[in-house]
């Protein structure tokens, strides 16, 4: 779904659009660079666009906040995510028992 907002302050923007359960995508089209790193950093979603939208490259960590998504997903955070670390030591001698 798609909101197009218009606002009276930077503070109200913020509060409606972070006023949902759900916070998977948040995207601001301005021509003021600084005004969009203000807000874009107060905004409860897991991956934001400035003046674009739909990229991210396959490294990048992709995932929502609140109740949207499952996880991060997309380059180191995945292993991180769906792995458990197990460390294994192999003895490539004959097997001696101390007792």
């Amino acid at each position: 779904m798609m909101s197009i907002l218009i606002y009276e302050s930077e503070d109200e923007v913020i509060r409606r659009a972070n006023d949902t359960d759900y916070g998977l995508a948040a995207g601001i089209v301005t021509a003021d660079l600084n005004l969009a790193h203000r807000v874009i950093h107060q905004l409860e979603a897991g991956i934001c666009w400035i003046n674009t939208w739909g990229e991210s490259p396959a490294e990048m960590p992709v995932g929502g906040y609140k109740h949207s998504g499952i996880g991060r997903e997309n380059g180191v955070m995945t292993l991180q995510s769906y792995t458990q670390v197990k460390s294994i030591q192999v003895e490539m001698a004959k097997f001696q028992s101390i007792f």
